[in-house]
């Protein structure tokens, strides 16, 4: 796509709410994303895949020898596993299969040291087995330990180990069935415990296809992987953690990407985006963790917010003079005195009043005054992330824009302009708060985030997820 498409393109999402990833993110059954000198990386059914430079915009580009299905990557060491199915699924005419495994030195097609190796097989299944060999999954667990997942639901799911030295299967060792009714399994590994992800429902059927990913745990790798009320994965149970959307339908394919504590995102596919001519493309959602499961957190909408801080519950706002509101005390009156209906204070009663020039910010009682109300908009057309755009944080009403300033200090300047302090990275952790980090921050080389340093002083400072002073709370009034 050339330049000034990409730019129309962008311009046309302005003011939505981002969905899916921008760029041409059209792929069915993404792998896990990988980060390799500098880009995201991720491949799909059919041979090839999706790049990005900043996890916001995607384009085709990336190379997978084998075609196939449903492929999956893992980095170990300072080499990447890809594994695919040559067949399966019904794809050569039957249920036989085989799950292929390959080394890379580098994902970047363009490196000197790009070479895949010879793949080797590490399961396979026959025309009339109760398993089709295909819809890898890979999981490294904390001791080093390398499984693999796959299956359909033609039958059950298996798990089989691999020695993460040569991608290899583990000699001797035997597949374990650990699921039905599902399909695109992989697992993941938290806490003490084996999650095993699977993607449920009808496939394939574009606007019409049920898919959704479901959920089990176990403290041991080969199960029994149980869900939330105890149903066992092998008899048909799951805990829901991300099914259709608005205008996406289609949910399959879980992928975790771990960008540092406190800070998960899911790499899914959406068979269907209603925005792009129902096409199968690429989305990114957080994490959350609620009581020890996983579920879908939300894209940021664009919308008028109250800005809360985690560690007391006060508001940022606009440093400025306090306006008394009318109405005052009423503690008495007479029972049959008619209701009024009074107004809250309005923009215009107080926003003469306000220095021209940068403002500084702090924190406060949320009153519901307009210094406190805050808009936060993507701005997809400045690049962005992984999984998301970024983002301005404007007084409602105005322009007046918050903004990184030099000392890694905080203020609102007199008007948006889309310079890099202007832009706001803005994920949701895992127990769902928010972190708030500009682009760029002017004289500071850093990242830092919006932070309390005590209840009424907002800062920037280094991302700590153990400390609430680093999360906020994002309100829509």
């Amino acid at each position: 796509m050339e330049k000034h498409t990409i730019l129309s393109f962008f311009l046309a999402l302005a003011g939505l709410s981002a969905a899916a990833q921008v760029g041409a993110p059209y792929i069915h059954d993404p792998s896990t994303i990988q980060f390799c000198d500098g880009k995201y990386y991720t491949f799909g059914t059919g041979g090839g895949g999706l790049i990005s430079a900043d996890g916001w915009v995607w384009e085709g580009g990336a190379v997978r020898p084998g075609g196939g299905a449903a492929p999956d990557a893992i980095r170990i060491g300072d080499r990447y596993l890809v594994g695919y199915s040559s067949t399966g699924g019904g794809l050569g005419g039957g249920h036989a299969g085989r799950i292929l495994t390959m080394w890379n030195k580098t994902l970047d097609p363009n490196s000197p040291d790009f070479a895949f190796s010879e793949p080797v097989e590490v399961a396979h299944s026959e025309m009339d087995e109760d398993c089709d060999a295909i819809d890898v999954g890979f999981l490294m667990d904390d001791d080093g330990r390398l499984f693999c997942t796959y299956g359909t639901y033609f039958g059950n799911i298996r798990m089989v180990e691999l020695d993460p030295a040569t991608g290899g299967r583990l000699p001797g060792n035997k597949a374990v069935d650990v699921a039905i009714d599902c399909e695109a399994s992989t697992m993941m590994y938290r806490d003490g415990w084996y999650y095993l992800l699977g993607t449920h429902g009808t496939c394939c059927d574009g606007v019409n296809s049920t898919y959704n990913i479901v959920v089990g745990r176990s403290r041991k790798p080969t199960g029994p992987f149980l869900d939330n009320v105890g149903r066992d994965m092998l008899r048909g149970g799951g805990k829901m953690v991300i099914a259709a959307e608005e205008r996406l339908f289609g949910a399959g394919h879980f992928g975790r990407f771990i960008v540092e504590p406190g800070v998960e995102k899911m790499s899914l596919h959406f068979e269907a985006d209603l925005d792009r001519s129902g096409r199968s493309v690429l989305a990114i959602r957080p994490i959350l963790w609620k009581d020890g499961w996983p579920e879908a957190g939300e894209l940021l909408k664009d919308g008028n917010y109250k800005i809360l801080s985690r560690r007391r519950g006060y508001a940022l706002e606009l440093a400025v003079d306090f306006v008394r509101a009318q109405g005052g005390m009423r503690f008495w009156g007479r029972q049959d005195e008619p209701l009024v209906v009074l107004e809250g204070q309005k923009l215009e009663e107080v926003s003469a009043d306000w220095p021209e020039g940068d403002i500084p910010v702090r924190a406060n009682d949320y009153m519901a005054r307009p210094h406190q109300k805050w808009t936060i908009e993507a701005v997809p057309e400045a690049s962005g992330y992984l999984g998301g755009p970024y983002y301005k944080i404007v007084i409602e009403g105005t322009g007046r824009a918050l903004a990184a300033a030099e000392g890694a200090e905080l203020v609102t300047v007199p008007a948006f302009t889309g310079a890099p302090e202007q832009l706001w990275q803005i994920d949701q952790l895992i127990d769902g708060t928010y972190r708030i980090m500009p682009k760029s921050i002017p004289g500071c080389g850093e990242r830092l985030c919006l932070y309390s340093v005590a209840d009424s002083t907002p800062t920037l400072s280094k991302f700590d997820f153990e400390n609430d002073n680093a999360k906020w709370d994002l309100k829509l009034h």
